[in-house]
């Protein structure tokens, strides 16, 4: 019995895989966190891939999402202007979370001189839009 227990614990368990086949898949972009992400959702959740392009000296407008969403910045820079009016910057290969909610209104900016290209994956409650419109907050003075 010993004998068993230890032949199947140093075993191959490469009979046990399976190859795949008739699969191809394409790397459309790929960002490092600067820290920990940390996802998280209720209930029934819509998750939406987009490619988004900002060209130079474009904005997204002033919103927030009703859920989070994570993004990978593929080409340009992206600048963020967040509520409290602190500024992120997030340069090409880098990612980030934008944290769901009305406390988290931003906008975000091409500053630069090359379009921004984004992948961006949301979860979102079912049903609910991606991004909502929100007014400037008063430190931006616009």
């Amino acid at each position: 019995m010993t004998g068993c227990v230890v032949a199947l614990a140093f075993g191959s368990t490469s009979a046990l895989a399976t190859p795949g086949s008739g699969v191809t898949g394409t790397v459309l972009a790929k960002g490092t966190s600067s820290g920990t992400l940390k996802i998280k959702a209720k209930g029934r959740t819509d998750v939406i891939v987009r490619s988004i392009t900002i060209a130079p000296g474009g904005s997204t407008g002033w919103h927030h999402h009703p859920g989070q969403l994570i993004a990978v910045v593929k080409s340009g820079t992206l600048t963020r202007t967040l509520r409290d009016c602190s500024v992120e910057t997030t340069p090409t290969g880098a990612s980030f979370i934008e944290p769901a909610g009305a406390r988290h209104v931003h906008i975000g900016r091409n500053l630069g001189t090359e379009p921004v290209e984004l992948y961006v994956t949301y979860l979102v409650p079912e049903g609910s839009p991606l991004s909502i419109d929100a007014d400037a907050p008063a430190c931006a003075g616009e």
